[in-house]
């Protein structure tokens, strides 16, 4: 199987790369502070077509395959700094307008899809809810049918965009009596009755990307609004987090190549006891670790997009991929921190953001531990 970027998938993610550095560049340590997300960046990106990466050009966007779709999140991860912006486009892509372009009736992507893919409107979806993490499917929000309308109630938390979505995907329970396949998934719109979002929620890392609590009382949808059939919750979540593990880590591969390059640039010029930092194999080998981690993370993520774009369902490789690069992440920005010494540690550089950022990679997404249930399960254990 040969994974290699075509020259128009290169230039494409190279565009990305210079498309990031050149308008998606700002006074980010400022703006982390505030918590403050990049509104114009978010136009921008829009403007450049990264909101619409899979989508078909009949709704705006530019129907790319997964491996371009990947191609192009690389160079965003690798040109844009601003994680917290990457992490609520990644969000807005794989699980709003993804499920939708999967599973939505042709009125709804009519009425959807073109003003997500312009940026008019920010999209995510609300699964976690406060005594439902890892166990998505224990949720206790409860969606009743009524006539032609459903009712839901509940509670979600760390739902990323929330605080400044203009629709969400909400799943919630329509038939407690089937277990998982009794969860459905709805499109709830900003403005709502019963439909209420708090406060965004202050995090350790990520702190661009607005994260919140979700409300629903007495929330009424049309049926209209149910995305798919009554109980197909589990199959769409499962779709979209496939999508999700494949591509929002292409970001997160890109920041990985990008402090490769940083911190074996400065080991080969910081010098301490007349010679560079590079020259001691204790140094060297922690760089020689990152390249190993960005290569590998390379192949598997490669992998996925070429089983997505050949048609194929990808549950193991999209979760192998999916731990090895959050925990790749991880790894190496320590490793360049401590590389950088005091230099990393200090706000005034990216390295400690880089840390602070990549750790919610372990969480996000299915956290490690149920990646490892995930790839044990499917090994017939």
């Amino acid at each position: 199987m040969d994974f290699s970027l075509s020259e128009e998938q290169k230039q494409l993610k190279e565009a990305v790369i210079g498309f990031a550095r050149r308008d998606l560049e700002d006074d980010l340590s400022a703006r982390e502070k505030k918590r403050e997300f990049h509104w114009h960046g978010w136009r921008k990106c829009a403007e450049f077509g990264l909101l619409g990466l899979p989508a078909p050009e009949s709704y705006g966007g530019l129907g790319l395959d997964a491996l371009s779709c990947v191609a192009a999140l690389e160079g965003l991860g690798y040109g844009c700094r601003d994680h917290g912006l990457v992490f609520a486009l990644n969000s807005h892509l794989w699980t709003c307008i993804k499920p939708i372009l999967g599973f939505g009736s042709d009125a709804q992507k009519e009425k959807y899809l073109p003003s997500l893919i312009r940026g008019e409107r920010v999209g995510g979806h609300a699964m976690t809810e406060p005594d439902a993490g890892s166990d998505a499917f224990s949720m206790r929000c409860r969606a009743q049918k009524a006539g032609d309308r459903y009712i839901l109630n509940g509670t979600k938390m760390f739902i990323t965009n929330a605080p400044i979505a203009d629709l969400l995907l909400v799943f919630a329970v329509t038939d407690p009596g089937k277990g998982i396949g009794g969860t459905s998934a709805f499109i709830v719109e900003k403005g709502t009755p019963g439909f209420s979002v708090g406060q965004p929620l202050e995090l350790m890392g990520l702190k661009t990307c607005p994260l919140g609590e979700v409300i629903l009382q007495d929330c009424e949808i049309p049926e209209e609004n149910r995305l798919g059939r009554e109980g197909a919750g589990m199959s769409i979540f499962n779709a979209e987090m496939e999508w999700e593990r494949g591509c929002l880590f292409a970001a997160h591969l890109g920041a990985m190549q990008r402090a490769l390059e940083e911190t074996n640039r400065y080991a080969r010029e910081r010098e301490q006891f007349g010679q560079p930092i590079g020259d001691n194999q204790a140094i060297s080998h922690k760089i020689a670790d990152m390249a190993v981690r960005v290569e590998l993370s390379r192949l598997i993520l490669y992998k996925v997009a070429w089983m997505k774009g050949q048609g194929q369902r990808a549950p193991l490789e999209s979760a192998i991929a999916k731990l090895f690069i959050s925990e790749s992440y991880v790894q190496s920005s320590l490793e360049a921190l401590q590389i950088h010494g005091a230099y990393g540690y200090s706000a005034e550089y990216d390295l400690e953001r880089h840390v602070r950022d990549s750790l919610g990679g372990r969480i996000y997404s299915g956290t490690s531990e149920i990646q490892r249930n995930i790839i044990s399960s499917l090994l017939g254990m």
